[in-house]
């Protein structure tokens, strides 16, 4: 482990250009920009908040504003696009940079961690969006948003453990990368991000919670909408499992390290 963070940060520059070179790629002949990161994610939530509005309105009755369903909203949708974003890309990263693992000598482990910045930069700026459409909405929450950062980390280490995890194992059974991609979708709508979990029957809110997202959500959702420190007890469960992933990414990165550019 010392050596793999050792040979990391040795290719620290590396990293770091990489991510500045890829936002910048990305971009290149876009007239709005890294606002189109953010634009797709705002324009799910007004579509949700147009459609549901209404249905959700009498759910959320500590929060006084009118406009508490759309802010729900984006309170969830700022986590799940973080964690989708760094795992969706980290299915593909290694079987996306083939030739480059193929042809050069490097630590294998700073492809994920470029994906990860790359990522990192997207939720800062649609964070400032949120906060921005926040002041429209005359709602901003600070109370509790020192407790935020730690949200983000244990956010991008679930979705770095298992998007490892999964990535390695894609590398040899292609398969693997599409199904996760359907259950991306089937798991965006067992996390609630447009639902409030009051409206599911209490008897099977454990099933709800066995979702690592849940917590992780319920979490963002405290501080961003109720502007109060997160529940702790829920997010005991996303933690396992984030230790859980990261372990298992970890083994069997290292098992199929030497393996993975002769197979692609």
């Amino acid at each position: 482990m010392k050596q793999i963070l050792l040979a990391i940060w040795g290719y620290r520059d590396f990293i770091l250009s990489s991510i500045k070179t890829e936002f910048k790629s990305r971009f290149a002949r876009s007239k709005l920009g890294g606002f189109w990161m953010v634009l797709h994610p705002l324009a799910l939530v007004l579509i949700y908040a147009l459609i549901l509005s209404q249905i959700m309105k009498a759910k959320l009755p500590e929060v006084e504003t009118q406009y508490a369903y759309p802010i729900y909203i984006l309170s969830g949708m700022v986590a799940w696009t973080l964690f989708s974003e760094i795992l969706s890309r980290l299915l593909t990263v290694f079987i996306d940079n083939a030739n480059l693992l193929k042809k050069v000598s490097f630590p294998k482990l700073t492809l994920p961690l470029i994906t990860i910045g790359g990522a990192f930069i997207n939720f800062l700026m649609l964070f400032l969006m949120m906060f921005i459409v926040f002041g429209f909405l005359g709602h901003l929450p600070y109370h509790a948003l020192g407790w935020l950062p730690p949200l983000v980390v244990l956010t991008i280490a679930l979705a770095t453990g298992i998007g490892i995890f999964f990535g390695v194992l894609n590398v040899f059974i292609r398969d693997i990368g599409q199904v996760m991609n359907i259950v991306l979708q089937f798991w965006f709508w067992l996390t609630p991000i447009v639902y409030m979990s009051s409206i599911i029957p209490q008897k099977y809110h454990w099933l709800l919670m066995l979702n690592p997202m849940t917590g992780v959500t319920m979490g963002y959702q405290n501080i961003l909408l109720y502007d109060k420190v997160p529940n702790f007890t829920i997010l005991i469960y996303p933690t396992m499992v984030t230790l859980l992933f990261l372990t298992l990414a970890l083994v069997i990165f290292k098992k199929a390290n030497e393996e993975m550019a002769d197979v692609l």
